[in-house]
């Protein structure tokens, strides 16, 4: 900085040193329109190297993504041992003689109304019970429920089937 080819700058205790641009040579305005081209030129290139580094990055991983040729053999062996078993599933249960009689799967739906019809009446009545008692009961129906030790359709994620 004391022979001049850096200069100095202070900011607060910071000091920063540059170059001396002073004592640089001029460039002239040719030089300065060729410069500026060739950096449009050189920005211009960038930009299409980015382009296709891009597309062939997008590209890599679809190719990535997708299955290998050993590998998409094998999943269709599978497919096929699979659909196999479908087909043989299929033909024993077509050619299976003990098919449920129109008579029996009407006793069976009958019985499960008949059980859901009573589910329901004594859900309801468990439920007009329950509020009757909540009704003079200090505390929560929470705190209640957990107290008796009930435990309620909802807390098992059961529900009714509907009604046919």
């Amino acid at each position: 900085a004391q022979q001049g080819r850096v200069r100095e700058k202070a900011y607060g205790k910071q000091k920063i040193y540059f170059a001396d641009q002073e004592q640089l040579p001029a460039a002239s305005e040719s030089e300065l329109r060729g410069l500026d081209g060739e950096i449009a030129a050189l920005s211009t290139k960038v930009q299409a190297q980015q382009q296709s580094c891009r597309q062939m990055e997008a590209e890599l991983k679809d190719l990535n993504a997708s299955m290998t040729t050993p590998e998409m053999a094998r999943e269709i062996e599978e497919l096929r041992k699979d659909c196999a078993s479908y087909a043989e599933k299929l033909e024993r249960i077509k050619s299976a003689t003990n098919h449920v009689t129109p008579e029996e799967k009407e006793k069976v739906c009958s019985e499960q109304k008949l059980y859901c019809k009573e589910w329901r009446r004594r859900k309801r009545m468990a439920t007009e019970l329950l509020e009757a008692i909540l009704e003079g009961y200090p505390k929560s129906k929470k705190q209640f429920f957990e107290e008796v030790g009930i435990e309620t359709d909802e807390d098992h994620n059961v529900t009714l089937p509907a009604a046919v």
